[in-house]
């Protein structure tokens, strides 16, 4: 899983609209069934977790850092990996 944290300055709506333009980006390659399948996010306050174990989801998190790097430049947010079995749980 990779979580990304944002700074306090950084426009959350923002960074709402850019994840989903990250997912409609891997829809494009790996299609919509896999997308439906196989992808996990959550944006919740300031944090955004991705489950990066399957392809669809390593996808999401290359193209959301990029988009996220151009429009909010690089210090606008930092980048952890945790370990693998780290799920995102809807009681979380």
């Amino acid at each position: 899983m990779i979580k990304f944290h944002f700074a306090e300055h950084v426009d959350m709506a923002g960074v709402e609209d850019t994840l989903f333009l990250a997912v409609l980006a891997a829809e494009s390659i790996h299609g919509r069934t896999r997308i439906r399948l196989d992808a996990c996010f959550r944006l919740k306050g300031r944090v955004c977790a991705i489950e990066d174990d399957k392809a669809v989801g390593r996808t999401i998190a290359q193209v959301f850092t990029g988009f996220l790097a151009r429009k909010f430049g690089e210090d606008a947010f930092t980048v952890v990996r945790l370990a693998a079995g780290n799920i995102i749980s809807e009681a979380a």
